[in-house]
Order: structure tokens, then sequence, then C-alpha cells
């Protein structure tokens, strides 16, 4: 599952997001930034069916990672912005990757989640 997790993080972070998902992403309410949670809740939802999860684990799970993933986005976007960075420094690189550990960590915790309340 967390194997799953992780390649879908993969797809919906470097392949899925669109234009509109990347601009603006200092704001608070920023559409585009829902949208990109959103896709990673479908692409989490799918993992959860194939491992037969029930679907009131499922709901639970899908809302919390939405406005885990949106604030984990909304965190890195604002500190970047506030910092200005650029791809050329390390301060960029070092966000970058909190921003992943963060993700990845939802996933452990998903994961946990699954095999102590869901899992058969």
């Amino acid at each position: 599952m967390l194997c799953l997790l992780l390649i879908k993080h993969m797809f919906a972070d470097y392949y899925l997001q669109t234009p509109k998902m990347l601009s603006g992403r200092g704001e608070y309410f920023h559409l585009g930034r829902a949208q990109h949670a959103g896709v990673h809740v479908v692409g989490s939802v799918v993992v959860l069916l194939m491992f037969g999860a029930p679907l009131r684990f499922i709901l639970i799970i899908a809302a919390l990672e939405w406005i885990i993933h949106f604030n984990i986005d909304f965190v890195k976007a604002r500190y970047s912005d506030k910092k200005r960075l650029e791809p050329t420094q390390a301060a960029f690189w070092r966000a970058a990757g909190l921003d992943q550990l963060m993700h990845n960590l939802t996933y452990v915790a998903m994961v946990w989640a699954w095999v102590t309340f869901a899992a058969a």
C-alpha cells in the first residue's frame, strides 16, 4: 500500500499538475491547490479501494488527506515566496525536500491507520 501511495504521489505531483495548480500557490484560498489536493485524494481512494478498505474509513482518510496536503503545499509555497527561492538556491531544495518528507509521512500515517483500524 505504501509503495502504491508513493507512486500515486509522484504522478499527482510531477505529471498531473496543471498551470492553474502551480500558479498563485502562495495565496491560501487557491482553487488550483484545492484541485491538486483533490487529485491526490482521488489517487489515494483508488489505492485504498484496491486494499478493500471500508467506505467510512476511506471517506475519513480522504478528508484528512485533502486538508493535510492542501496545507503542506500552502506552507511550502508561502515560505518559498517569502524567501524568493529559486531552483539555483540550496534553500529551495531544502523546502522541496521537507515538503516531500511531510507528504511521505502522511502516507506512512495512512498505512498505519489502515493496519490499525481497517485491515481485515
